[in-house]
């Protein structure tokens, strides 16, 4: 180092002189703004050093804060997601109480307009047996339930007690394979029997193929079965297709359509009839017939019977009939020979009473002469 400084001495010493002399002009000269020139320099020369360092700072802190805040919005985050997850479990328990009221609400209705006795239960469970169709009630020998008897809902037929036990009872339910009830349809009151396919819809059996069956149509129970009362809603009729004995006609049971969770035991039941069918809606509108027409009085001064003389046969009758009450004369009483009335005269406006019309004395009949020969036919 220091034979650099010795060989290139004088270039060194020129330099620091040349540097010394720009320092001194740029501590002289000022710029526009009245700064130094010295200052500018420095200034310019010290910025991106100093950009350097802030963004180093801000990088730091940001990093090490947003590290901070992320701990702390991870555990608030975990917080949310919990109280999501209990609200939500509150609301599916809300809504399913709700629909638990209304079912009751719609069961209690259905029972106190059905003329029936009826007691309501609970599904408790569902069978376990392969292809089967049975549910479980909280009703059993000791409410008074016997086999046999028809279980149904607000909405339609639901199945029948197979089985009693003395807590609970095992419901066969109308989508099961042994199931059959007595059915007639609504519009067209053609029977058969409802049975059960193992599958959500049903199907009535021993319908002709000529009998009339339309589609959208509901069956009723018929009571024919000795288990439903007659008038229950049982379905309807989502397909019919003609078969090669019987008319192939499948039903959407009524009773399952809403879930099963409370249902009604028919305790003793009571025949209703069913209802007729809604007259279809044609879009014309129809008028009122028109209220019935009374006569009207006959003005004052003319006899009652000129009123409502709408024709020339109903006038010309009623002046025939008046002249022969001015003149004493019945039509088709008098006898033969009797002298008709004359129509030239005009009768008067207001006829006397009957009893005060003497009738004009009938003339003799002319006898013929008695050596007159009789006539040739």
């Amino acid at each position: 180092m220091e034979s650099l400084l010795t060989r290139f001495r004088h270039l060194t010493v020129l330099l620091v002189v040349l540097v010394a002399q720009l320092i001194l002009l740029a501590y002289q000269v000022k710029m526009n703004q009245d700064v130094r020139l010295i200052r500018v320099w420095s200034v310019s020369a010290v910025t991106p050093l100093a950009r350097l360092l802030e963004s180093i700072r801000s990088n730091t802190v940001h990093f090490v804060d947003g590290y901070l805040l992320l701990a702390g919005v991870e555990q608030r985050n975990r917080q949310l997601e919990s109280e999501l997850g209990r609200l939500k479990r509150e609301n599916r328990f809300l809504k399913a109480e709700l629909g638990t009221a209304d079912r009751a609400r719609a069961l209690l209705a259905f029972q106190s307009r059905t003329p029936s006795r009826t007691i309501a239960a609970r599904v408790i469970g569902t069978g376990t047996a392969g292809g089967s169709r049975v549910v479980f009630v909280d009703r059993g020998s000791m409410d008074g339930v016997r086999g046999g008897m028809a279980v149904i809902t607000a909405d339609g037929i639901a199945g029948r007690i197979q089985s009693v036990y003395p807590q609970s009872s095992q419901v066969l339910l109308v989508t099961d394979v042994n199931f059959a009830a007595g059915v007639v349809s609504q519009k067209n009151r053609v029977e058969g029997t409802l049975k059960g396919q193992g599958r959500a819809l049903c199907y009535v059996d021993y319908l002709q193929n000529e009998q009339r069956v339309e589609k959208g149509e509901w069956f009723y129970t018929s009571g024919d079965d000795r288990l439903f009362p007659r008038g229950l809603p049982a379905g309807t009729v989502t397909s019919v297709q003609p078969g090669p004995t019987f008319k192939a006609v499948l039903i959407s049971p009524a009773g399952l359509q809403a879930g099963l969770e409370e249902v009604l035991i028919v305790l003793e039941g009571v025949h209703a009839p069913v209802p007729e069918p809604a007259a279809a809606e044609t879009g014309i509108q129809v008028l009122p017939p028109p209220p019935s027409e009374t006569l009207p009085s006959p003005p004052e001064g003319r006899p009652p019977g000129d009123a409502g003389l709408g024709t020339d046969a109903d006038r010309l009758r009623e002046h025939y009939r008046r002249v022969g009450e001015a003149q004493g004369h019945v039509f088709g009483e008098g006898v033969p020979g009797a002298r008709p009335p004359d129509f030239n005269v005009k009768p008067p406006d207001r006829v006397p009473p009957p009893e005060t019309i003497q009738p004009p004395a009938q003339q003799p009949r002319p006898q013929a002469p008695a050596n007159r020969p009789p006539a040739t036919p």
